[in-house]
């Protein structure tokens, strides 16, 4: 029974120390410079929308102390050198790149973070990705001389989505993110039907058909900011520099041990 409480006592302890592991996650998101209908690919024009309800900003401290997550700064960052190449090549452009120390918590428990980066399409484009009209009528136009206050649309960033690093026996990591590009789309106008009908009362009319020609339905061409999704889940290996890959942007992360970050900083 003696040499029984010391092997409990030790197995006790290397389970806290487990349970108190800490992970580095670094990640830079990039965009390809690559006209999306120049790809063999078939996008759909409105894919369905990521469930953000989980999801917090990597700036929403409230979020990051509940989740005991820290942001590192710049200079903890070890995959500038990436970065730096990215940069200068001229096919590539730099969204994020930003880095965070979270605990090896599994799926239901680890932090879910909504990245925003890029360019704010608000000012042209509704949610949905239709153009805005830019037919804005003044007070002399309406007869109103008084001002009214525009409302102030949310920011339509040009990267939207969600990202998340658990453990689950291994180490994963799963992606949900919104490319957003202008482009443009054809949509069929529907034609108003021809109404054939008379009224029987009406002795005096005289309806004659024939040779009708069937009427091809109107296609117009239109402006539209085109969602492009990219949804990836990957198994990785701490300390190790993963790639994920699609057509228009990119993703390269590293999760390391904070002992061994700590290691590589000294």
């Amino acid at each position: 029974m003696k040499k029984l409480i010391p092997l409990l006592l030790s197995f006790i302890s290397l389970s806290g120390n487990a349970a108190e592991r800490q992970f580095d996650v670094e990640m830079i998101i990039f965009k390809r410079a690559v006209d999306p209908d120049s790809l063999q690919e078939s996008w759909p024009n409105q894919p369905p929308a990521i469930d953000l309800s989980q999801a917090a900003l990597l700036q929403n401290s409230d979020y990051l102390e509940a989740k005991g997550v820290t942001l590192l700064s710049p200079s903890e960052y070890q995959l500038a050198e990436q970065e730096k190449q990215l940069e200068q090549h001229a096919g590539y452009n730099v969204l994020v790149h930003t880095a965070w120390r979270q605990g090896d918590e599994a799926k239901g428990h680890s932090p879910v973070f909504h990245i925003l980066a890029g360019h704010d399409y608000s000012g042209n484009y509704a949610v949905d990705g239709r153009e805005k009209s830019t037919n804005i009528l003044t007070g002399s136009d309406t007869g109103i001389s008084d001002v009214q206050e525009q409302s102030i649309d949310n920011p339509l960033y040009e990267l939207d989505g969600k990202l998340q690093v658990y453990v689950q026996h291994y180490l994963f990591l799963e992606a949900d993110l919104d490319l957003k590009s202008p482009g443009i789309r054809e949509v069929t106008l529907e034609d108003k039907p021809l109404d054939l009908t008379t009224d029987p009362a009406d002795e005096n009319t005289t309806v004659q058909f024939g040779h009708l020609e069937s009427v091809s339905p109107t296609i117009q061409v239109e402006h539209f900011l085109k969602s492009y999704r990219m949804s990836q889940k990957r198994r990785m290996r701490s300390g190790e520099i993963h790639y994920l890959d699609h057509p228009l942007m990119g993703i390269i992360i590293q999760v390391r041990k904070a002992e061994e970050a700590e290691q590589t900083e000294s």
